[in-house]
């Protein structure tokens, strides 16, 4: 474990579970429609990767840089898209993949967006939900797992940069972003 991760939430083999029946369900749901995949980076990329390789379908995928937070550890409100989707998504299925869901601002928005383009349906699948700090009114169609309102980093989520790489997802330590 991490000098600085507290305790450990979900090591390697729940994560992978929790991708194998995401992954089977999306596939359920959307077998014969076609689906375009947007990863939300970069907090979503190792969690996107799992997921896309649990689904057994033909996919399209894109991605998008959304950013609320900045280097601190909590949102800012101002959602800003950094880099958009790259294809015409009028008329499309879409799946939005994302890290984790806290307050909501970012996919409200993101999902808003994605709508008045044209979009058939937008779901959103989310490795983490954290309802507890919800202020916009989304919910995500597929939640890999629900946390507690603590500080978690590992397995793609980071704070200021640091600790995606972690192969599994744990608490950081307060006083690590407490200064």
């Amino acid at each position: 474990m991490h000098k600085d991760v507290e305790k450990i939430l979900l090591n390697q083999e729940e994560i992978a579970n929790i991708c194998k029946n995401l992954g089977a369900k999306i596939t359920e749901d959307y077998k014969g429609k076609d689906l375009l995949v947007v990863g939300i980076l970069k907090g979503s990329i190792v969690f996107f990767a799992d997921v896309i390789r649990n689904i057994d379908l033909d996919i399209n995928l894109d991605f998008m840089v959304v950013s609320s937070y900045g280097a601190g550890s909590t949102t800012s409100g101002m959602v800003q898209i950094l880099k958009d989707i790259s294809v015409d998504i009028e008329g499309k299925n879409l799946l939005i993949v994302e890290d984790i869901v806290d307050t909501g601002v970012t996919l409200y928005n993101v999902k808003n967006v994605l709508l008045e383009r044209g979009a058939a349906s937008v779901k959103i699948c989310t490795f983490l939900d954290k309802p507890s700090r919800r202020t916009a009114d989304i919910t995500a169609d597929y939640i890999g797992a629900e946390v507690p309102d603590e500080f978690v980093v590992g397995y793609g989520l980071d704070y200021a940069e640091k600790y995606r790489n972690l192969p599994y997802l744990g608490v950081l330590k307060r006083q690590v972003y407490e200064k």
